[in-house]
């Protein structure tokens, strides 16, 4: 049964991937409003009922590794190395491992790439319905960070200082971007959270 299986799971990933694909292009060329899903479908050769097994919604198509980055974020958290704070796990992953990626004003889960960026994130950013979307699911993104933060430091689930920290770390890429030195100001930006989370910091 595991072969059957496996097939199955690398067929439904190469479709996921032939439809995402197709609605990059087609949205960077002619603009998330003007491509129906029926295109995008039709672009990859499936129809639109597979597609929407696939993506529950036409937004869901631009940001589809979004279960992927909520997941790498809280493993992040909960898999750092012994003597790693929570601020520092952070920064590693949102400003060193994610690479240039986390320094493009995007949502986390455009999966965008080299010159197609700067374009993707203009797309997001002039698009009424992407922008309420990213923003849903940045949210989700940050309750999901600030309980695994609280796991992982004993405090309450709802502890204001973790739901804080799991907000400015996010935010902290963006904010950075917009500085003329983006890899300075990330540095800069975490060395203020690791101070301020630190109880013999003074702050």
């Amino acid at each position: 049964m595991n072969a059957p299986t496996g097939r199955r799971e690398r067929k439904k990933a190469q479709t996921r991937k032939a439809l995402a694909d197709a609605a990059l292009e087609l949205f960077l060329d002619r603009g998330y409003d003007q491509v129906g899903v029926k295109e995008v479908a039709d672009a990859a050769d499936v129809s639109v009922t597979t597609l929407f097994k696939h993506f529950p919604c036409k937004e869901a198509l631009v940001f589809d590794l979004d279960q992927d980055i909520e997941a790498a974020l809280v493993a992040a958290v909960r898999e750092r190395a012994p003597g790693v704070s929570v601020p520092q796990a952070l920064r590693e992953h949102l400003v060193t491992t994610a690479g240039p990626h986390s320094l493009i004003p995007q949502p986390p889960g455009g999966h965008a790439a080299g010159p197609q960026l700067a374009e993707f994130a203009r797309m997001v950013e002039e698009t009424p319905a992407l922008r309420e979307y990213a923003h849903r699911m940045w949210m989700r993104h940050e309750t999901a960070l600030a309980r695994a933060i609280a796991e992982e430091t004993g405090a309450p689930e709802d502890d204001a200082a973790c739901a804080a920290l799991a907000r400015f770390a996010l935010d902290a890429p963006l904010v950075a971007h917009r500085h003329p030195d983006p890899q300075r100001a990330a540095d800069e930006i975490f060395a203020l959270l690791e101070r301020g989370w630190g109880v013999d910091s003074g702050h």
